[in-house]
């Protein structure tokens, strides 16, 4: 069996060092935006009811404050995966609906969830 971890032999190339840190800049970029404990939670609720009012969304993740819940979806509005739409009605009425780029995530969420589920199974297999 070999051993594929780094040795202090080993020297990373600056053109490894390059194409590592792209290669991460991209997943921080992604991570900046979806990352987190609430935002795939709160947009695989929104996409299962979409468009979804805030007190819906509040109700359906009770663990979550309402700050917090307010300040996550700011953001998801900010990096465009989230569109508000506010109604001048008596009482107020706010929705979130995912954009066209949010909408491309679920296929991403749909595998995290597929993984979960099988890592889940894999779990309870063990003695």
């Amino acid at each position: 069996m070999t051993d594929d971890t780094i040795s202090a032999d080993q020297s990373i190339t600056k053109e490894d060092s390059g194409s590592f840190s792209e290669k991460n800049n991209t997943m921080n970029i992604a991570l900046d935006i979806i990352g987190g404990k609430w935002k795939l939670m709160l947009l695989n609720k929104i996409r299962e009811e979409c468009p979804m009012r805030f007190g819906v969304l509040r109700r359906k993740l009770p663990h979550i404050t309402q700050a917090t819940l307010t300040a996550q979806l700011k953001q998801l509005e900010r990096d465009g995966i989230l569109r508000r739409e506010a109604y001048a009605e008596s009482p107020p009425r706010v929705e979130y609906k995912l954009t066209e780029i949010g909408k491309s995530l679920i296929p991403i969420m749909d595998s995290l969830c597929a993984w979960g589920e099988d890592y889940q199974r894999q779990i309870r297999k063990k003695p």
